[in-house]
């Protein structure tokens, strides 16, 4: 099965790390896995003030502030996993590679804050939902 993992590095992403560790199901080595992080752009007027570089450098080590206790997770379970970091709105991002990349599972934290209609799940994880059609398995 092809997963694609969503991780943003927040307490909701190691909450969904212990749950596919703690469920034979969705770990293993059968499994195709790829770990997406997605980050909204820096502002064009602000890009063009630092330079191309530092934002590229920016992009790249929040990417793997993110990635590296992912990484490290995979490793102790013995699995390889593949790495992307996108630019853009995440939930976007994320429904964009799912279905570019012909993935058969999506799975994601849910934080559960923000306004009235995202108290339940979160704004990124209803987003996704929405925009997918790709299965999404959440955790909470």
């Amino acid at each position: 099965m092809k997963i694609l993992i969503a991780a943003d590095g927040s307490a909701y992403t190691k909450r969904m790390l212990a749950y596919l560790a703690a469920h034979d199901e969705w770990l293993g080595s059968r499994h195709d896995y790829t770990v997406v992080h997605s980050v909204l752009a820096v502002p064009h007027r602000a890009a063009a003030f630092v330079g191309m570089d530092v934002v590229r450098n920016f992009y790249e080590e929040d990417a793997e502030a993110v990635f590296r206790p992912i990484r490290a997770f995979f490793e102790q379970q013995s699995i390889q996993a593949k790495y992307v970091h996108t630019v853009g709105h995440a939930a976007e991002s994320i429904a964009k590679l799912a279905a570019e990349g012909r993935f058969d599972l999506i799975v994601m934290g849910s934080r559960g804050d923000g306004d009235l209609a995202n108290l339940i799940l979160g704004s990124v994880a209803s987003k996704v939902l929405a925009k997918s059609t790709t299965p999404v398995l959440l955790i909470r």
